[in-house]
């Protein structure tokens, strides 16, 4: 019985391409969560799967040169995000790093969500999950999104005016409607750096 679920367990798993995230829910159509655990672990001391966290198994990717790959703090937060069917949305140093804002790669990532507080232990990393307002989800724009959560990160009267520059420049790229849906979203302060975005997008 151990060796008929290990088997399936595995079979599915090189289904999937590599860089795939598992979680024990994704094999209870196999046996019970205690049964699959046990397997999932077992592959794990194999060196079939990798344990990313706590339930949490990837299928790592392989680069020629620098071997097995370990997802990013990205890609974990998305497979956790589906799975909860929940929205989330980078904030603090993460979104300033995402426009490059900043160069210091955060070790703790936060996100806000919609879903279940939690955090997530990665060894020396962390990714941590905060309830929040329905507010501060409802942004549609990828960019406009991030560039929100960074300037509330920087502070009022303290964006420089290259950061500005730089700010102004990612919303250029927004969809138009997006931006503009999102604008009415921010703090006045915030709005006005966006206005000019649009400002430049409708002399395009």
């Amino acid at each position: 019985m151990t060796q008929s679920i290990d088997n399936k367990v595995i079979a599915k798993v090189k289904k999937a391409a590599r860089g795939s995230l598992f979680f024990v829910d994704d094999f209870l159509s196999i046996g019970n969560a205690k049964a699959v655990s046990k397997a999932l672990e077992r592959l794990v001391q194999r060196q079939e799967l990798n344990r990313v966290a706590r339930g949490l198994y990837a299928r790592l990717a392989e680069d020629p040169i620098l071997g097995p790959l370990k997802p990013s703090t990205e890609d974990i937060a998305e497979a956790i995000r589906r799975r909860d069917k929940a929205r989330i949305v980078p904030t603090g140093s993460l979104a300033l790093n995402a426009l490059g804002l900043s160069t210091q790669v955060p070790m703790n990532v936060v996100y806000y969500t919609d879903g279940s507080a939690r955090k997530i232990d990665l060894g020396k990393r962390k990714i941590v999950f905060k309830k929040t307002s329905p507010r501060n989800l409802a942004t549609i724009g990828k960019i406009s999104t991030l560039v929100i959560q960074a300037l509330k990160e920087i502070g009022k009267d303290k964006v420089t005016e290259e950061e500005e520059n730089i700010i102004i420049g990612h919303l250029a790229k927004e969809v138009p409607y997006r931006l503009e849906h999102d604008i009415k979203l921010a703090p006045e302060w915030i709005r006005i750096i966006m206005r000019k975005a649009l400002k430049t997008t409708n002399n395009d």
